[in-house]
């Protein structure tokens, strides 16, 4: 009598299944596969991929990025003449969608660990599609409204690049478990060769990008500067209305050594301070006088100008999330808060003892005071009482009116050779941080050009700046650069070589150890026969080669010389596994 056993499963893989499930809808055990992905769901992968690599982009560049909000949402102010903080939905979106991509791509690479055959939902293909097309869009926009922001990503490397090169090694040290458990297989193709010398030459290209960083702050400590001064931009705005009393008071208790204000003119002579063109953003102009509301600011004359109220916009738009930190007093105070002129604010800048920094902005042809201004700008600093040689100013104006404000120090915005500076009789500059390059300051400083960069209110740029030798800074935020009393990260040559080479090592000995370990494993695989998993599975090994290898002898055609005469028995009866002939009968 001939006695068939069935073939069962040996034991519930939970992890497999929720992996291949999640991923690819999945869930049960003869759904799954072993066998080689097709050259669609390869595709999908290589699409996954480069939209988490640029998702990954996305995601580093707005988080440089935020030293500039300010900056972008006037941009966005300027085209729709709405103000509101419209980097919130950009950047929940983009964490959401980042969030989803990674997930979807350690599925995947479970999937290529674990032996099984990518299959990705047709649900998250429409996913992965729109998340790609999205973050496309958005990358546009930005490029259309904000293109100079690009410039910060080579900026910012100047601080990351040494903690983004050792991330980037561990992460391509860490797959190369899954290039060396592709490349060892018994099976040789054109494409293993290609996968092999992709992934040598980006090791090599990771293990030699330290020879082209540039990083201030890698240098001897104690060729350290001075800490830059801080000059609060338009006072410290992200805690009080821009360019009020109230700001300017809050600059100078959180540590600032100057005060930087936008300067316009009245029609009856009065420099008022005023960033944009018209009242719309920071007044209730809107509401005491709605048919002006569009005209430039210039346009109005003092006793116009001071009836409006440039406070109590902050308090209702709450631009930068602070509004409901402020006590009653606070708010009451700034409630309050009229358009504030440049005698008042110079004259707070005289009992601080500390210096002013003016960008003042010429009326147009077609104003009374366009050929005064500068006689009204001169009028207010006498009358403020504060010396000539703490204010400095940057004018919006023709070289041929330089020469008419005599006695204050003149600056000007753009890069200039020293030859030029010279020339115009210019003492100061103040620059974009994106063209304040490490040489150039230290040209400048030389020849006695003092160098303020602009604007600064992240920590990392301010340490790096610091670096540069740059003796002061103009900042939104002087209460967030109060918190950086030494640079964020300050190393020597010596021990950064150190710390480059030794990486450098351990990831060669790791990829080294990995690649041989594979084909130590595949060979082991190679030699398995029906005898030895029968064995091991009364020996209850659960390793997964033998588990994988139990797979292929029950659910494949292939077993490895058994026949359609004979049947393998492989669940535990009494612990024993069994293998049995049909011409052996009892």
């Amino acid at each position: 009598m001939v006695k068939h056993q069935p073939l069962q499963v040996y034991e519930k893989q939970v992890f497999l299944s929720f992996v291949t499930g999640v991923y690819g809808c999945r869930w049960k055990r003869y759904q799954r596969s072993q066998d080689d992905s097709s050259r669609w769901e390869c595709t999908w992968f290589i699409l996954l991929c480069s939209s988490f690599l640029l998702l990954l982009f996305w995601a580093y560049f707005w988080l440089v990025a935020q030293n500039d909000i300010n900056e972008f949402n006037m941009s966005v102010y300027n085209l729709s003449g709405e103000w509101s903080d419209e980097t919130i939905p950009l950047l929940a979106s983009s964490t959401i969608g980042f969030s989803y991509i990674t997930f979807l791509l350690m599925l995947a690479l479970s999937h290529i660990s674990l032996g099984q055959q990518l299959n990705l939902y047709w649900v998250h293909k429409i996913g992965v599609l729109a998340t790609l097309l999205t973050t496309i869009s958005g990358i546009i926009s930005v490029d259309d409204l904000w293109a100079d922001e690009w410039d910060i990503l080579l900026v910012s490397l100047q601080a990351t690049a040494p903690f983004l090169h050792l991330g980037a090694l561990t992460t391509v040290t860490a797959i190369s478990w899954l290039v060396a458990g592709y490349v060892v297989r018994r099976e040789r193709s054109t494409f293993q060769v290609l996968v092999l010398l992709i992934y040598t030459l980006l090791l090599l290209a990771l293990f030699l990008a330290p020879l082209t960083f540039t990083c201030p702050c890698i240098m001897d400590r104690h060729s350290l500067t001075h800490r830059p001064d801080v000059i609060g931009r338009r006072g410290a705005p992200m805690l009080a209305p821009e360019n009020t009393m109230v700001s300017f008071n809050r600059a100078l208790q959180h540590g600032a050594s100057s005060l930087e204000a936008d300067v316009s003119i009245s029609v009856d002579g009065v420099p008022f301070l005023m960033r944009d063109s018209t009242f719309r953003r920071t007044t209730d102009i809107s509401k005491v006088y709605p048919s002006r509301q569009y005209d430039d600011a210039s346009s109005f004359n003092w006793t116009e100008i001071r009836s409006l109220n440039a406070g109590q916009w902050f308090l209702e738009s709450d631009p930068y999330w602070t509004a409901k930190t402020l006590t009653e007093r606070d708010r009451a105070r700034i409630a309050n808060q009229s358009v504030c002129s440049l005698v008042d604010m110079l004259r707070l800048a005289s009992r601080a003892n500390s210096s002013a920094l003016l960008d003042i902005r010429r009326p147009p042809p077609e104003h009374p005071r366009h050929r005064s201004w500068f006689m009204d700008t001169l009028w207010a600093v006498q009358k403020a009482g504060i010396s000539q040689k703490r204010v400095r100013t940057v004018t919006w104006t023709p070289d041929s009116d330089r020469g008419r404000v005599r006695g204050l120090q003149q600056g000007a915005n753009e890069k200039l050779s020293i030859k030029e500076i010279r020339q115009r009789g210019i003492t100061s500059l103040n620059l974009h941080y994106s063209k304040a390059h490490h040489k150039d300051i230290e040209e400048y400083l030389a020849n006695n050009v003092s160098v303020t960069v602009y604007p600064v209110n992240e920590p990392w740029l301010y340490s790096l700046l610091w670096c540069s030798g740059v003796p002061s800074v103009s900042s939104d935020a002087p209460q967030v650069l109060r918190k950086v009393p030494y640079p964020i990260w300050l190393m020597s040559h010596h021990a950064y070589d150190f710390i480059w080479i030794t990486s450098d090592l351990v990831s060669l000995a790791v990829v080294i150890g990995i690649f041989c370990y594979q084909k130590w494993k595949m060979s082991g695989m190679q030699n398995y026969n029906p005898e030895q998993i029968m064995l091991s599975a009364v020996t209850r090994r659960t390793s997964r080669e033998v588990n994988i290898m139990k797979e292929k002898l029950i659910f494949s055609d292939i077993n490895n010389g058994l026949g359609s005469s004979e049947e393998l028995s492989l669940y535990p009866e009494n612990g024993y596994a069994r293998y049995s002939h049909s011409n052996i009968s009892r």
